[in-house]
């Protein structure tokens, strides 16, 4: 052909040049001029080109038409990286007519899935991610295809401007052709998220995680960031061993971006805090798993009152054992990641926490230490100056760490200490935030103080109950507790007043149940509270049915908030009921001294 000798050994020169510009020297491009290597770059491929279009072909117009595809290519993602999504479109749509003919050749399919994939990435940034997907599954059985009809390593593009000796070994070449196809599927795993079609994007991001490791092509700190996102779709699942899988592999992978270092270099100053963040967030994940794994036991063993049913227990031991050896070993083969010593190292991670549901207060002391652990590790980044919002959100996760270990522990006063640390550890921060700012969370604490409280006195009188006769001190700290609970339940429902401190005559559907289950819950707290006094305690019961009555008035006139409170609309209305006949009576006690 025309373009030979010297003249093509110059061609390609410049190709290795303009490739060179795009890769390496733009990242040392100045910020005024972010793409002066990336313009030089495309100089160069269009003098290349011009040298290929005054190219005879003397019998090689094949070979020609895939050089200029190679070119069409190249000039395509040069425009899309300066920006210029049109100029890069038409280059990517030329290279891929002018490979239509033989795209499933070794010389061309690399390349034509290469230019599929980067017109899926073009579309997707104009928020077209239906046709981001055509393009993107077209690439995809492309490679299946070849893959069934061929499978020899296919050419990289690069080597259609080198000289014979410069070719890739086939090893390379298959290494950079899978390449191309992993990030065909992580293309289409972020497709396949903007159109909520969860679980194909959950398998896509799996597969890609897999194939990564298995061809040595990610970022350490990016990949441990997907997979622990991915151990949340698992966890939402409730498929805790894939969870606990993809966060053990994420700790293993993180920790070859090496030691957080401690270094006083301002240069990489960011580079470290980045890096804080996002073994903090990894952290947050394995705190959210250990969470779930627990409450998720409660819900299996608890009873209709909340309580640890025994029977259900031994149930669940029995069946456990048989039921966790079969699951594990079928579903093991179809999640694990990484070649055999990342194997082991991940493997030796998972464990260090059960991946089943615990079934006594043994086996969820040890999830809930697991989660504790990384509850001090995501605090240590997420302090409150600065990161409030994080900060509280951590410190709650930690409480109900706390609580469902509660459900777990048989001694009452133990369990009562518990609860104890919930206290202690919402209460400051509680006191420290301004409502003003952070309502929503504010409530959230309201809420979850009183609750908390709220267990504790109901702890208190089984534990009084249980003595032959209630001494000063236990009744001392039943009414303390129940005026606590009041107090924060009350807080809670004044934060749903208007400006002029009116209570809504309607709720919002989110503060419904809350604001339904604070009036129940005042309603019993005062009928709770022992006095000797009968004139303070006819005043506890009437305010007591007040209460019960706001719930059953309220459901009367809205009846679409009956679902939300069925259970505690159906007492309040028997304690309507019964509360007038017994203060009646207490009133006739107290009539002589009247």
């Amino acid at each position: 052909m025309a373009v030979a000798g010297g003249g093509w050994a110059a061609a390609c020169e410049k190709f290795r040049s303009a490739r060179t510009l795009s890769a390496v020297e733009s990242r040392k491009d100045p910020e005024t001029e972010p793409y002066r290597s990336k313009y030089s770059a495309r100089a160069l491929l269009q003098e290349v080109k011009q040298q290929l279009s005054a190219a005879e072909d003397c019998g090689e117009a094949r070979l020609l038409a895939v050089r200029r595809a190679v070119l069409e290519y190249e000039l395509g993602v040069n425009h899309t990286d300066t920006e210029e999504l049109s100029a890069g479109e038409e280059h990517l749509q030329r290279c891929t007519q002018l490979l239509e003919p033989h795209r499933l050749s070794r010389d061309c399919v690399s390349l034509y899935i290469q230019a599929q994939n980067n017109l899926g990435i073009l579309w997707s940034e104009r928020d077209e991610i239906k046709t981001a997907q055509t393009y993107l599954e077209s690439a995809e059985a492309l490679y299946n295809q070849y893959m069934k009809e061929d499978g020899n390593p296919p050419l990289d593009p690069s080597e259609h401007f080198m000289a014979e000796e410069e070719k890739l070994t086939d090893q390379e070449r298959s290494k950079r052709f899978e390449k191309a196809y992993t990030h065909t599927l992580y293309y289409l795993a972020q497709v396949y998220q903007h159109l909520e079609m969860i679980e194909k994007a959950a398998q896509y991001c799996h597969t890609t995680l897999k194939r990564q490791l298995e061809y040595c092509g990610y970022y350490p700190v990016e990949w441990a960031l997907n997979a622990a996102t991915l151990s949340q779709y698992y966890l939402s699942k409730q498929c805790f061993m894939e969870s606990r899988h993809c966060l053990a592999a994420a700790s293993v992978i993180f920790s070859q971006a090496g030691q957080v270092p401690s270094t006083e270099d301002n240069e990489t100053e960011q580079d470290q805090q980045d890096l804080r963040q996002r073994k903090a967030e990894i952290a947050r994940c394995w705190i959210k798993y250990c969470l779930n794994l627990l409450q998720s036991a409660r819900k299996l063993l608890e009873d209709n009152i909340g309580e640890l049913d025994p029977d259900r227990q031994l149930e669940l031991k029995a069946q456990r054992k048989k039921e966790e050896d079969e699951k594990e070993n079928g579903r093991k083969k179809a999640v694990l990641f990484g070649t055999s010593d990342i194997c082991d190292s991940v493997l030796a991670m998972e464990e260090k926490v059960s991946s089943v549901y615990p079934l006594d207060f043994q086996e969820a002391r040890e999830i809930f230490l697991v989660g504790q652990n990384y509850v001090q590790e995501a605090k240590e980044f997420f302090q409150v100056d600065g990161y409030v919002t994080d900060h509280i959100e951590i410190v709650q996760d930690h409480s109900a760490l706390f609580k469902v270990l509660a459900f777990f522990e048989e001694d009452y006063e133990r369990r009562c200490k518990m609860h104890k640390r919930r206290i202690d550890m919402l209460e400051p921060i509680y006191a420290d935030l301004n409502p003003q700012y952070y309502l929503l969370i504010s409530r959230q604490l309201q809420f979850e103080l009183a609750d908390t409280y709220y267990e504790m006195m109901d702890l208190k009188v089984a534990i009084g109950n249980r003595l032959e006769e209630l001494d000063s001190h236990t009744i001392k700290k039943i009414n303390s507790l129940a005026q606590l609970a009041i107090k924060y339940y009350e807080l809670f429902l004044d934060s749903l007043r208007n400006p002029d401190k009116v209570f809504p005559e309607e709720l919002e559907e989110d503060v419904l149940r809350p604001a339904m289950v604070a009036k129940f819950h005042i309603a019993r707290l005062y009928g709770k509270l022992i006095t000797s006094d009968s004139k303070k305690q006819l005043e506890n019961m009437q305010t007591s049915l007040e209460y019960y009555m706001f719930l059953v008035d309220y459901c009367e006139k809205h009846p679409d908030a009956v679902r939300a409170v069925e259970t505690e609309l159906e007492l309040s209305k028997e304690m309507v009921g019964l509360l007038p006949t017994r203060m009646e009576r207490l009133r006739a006690k107290l009539c002589p001294f009247i």
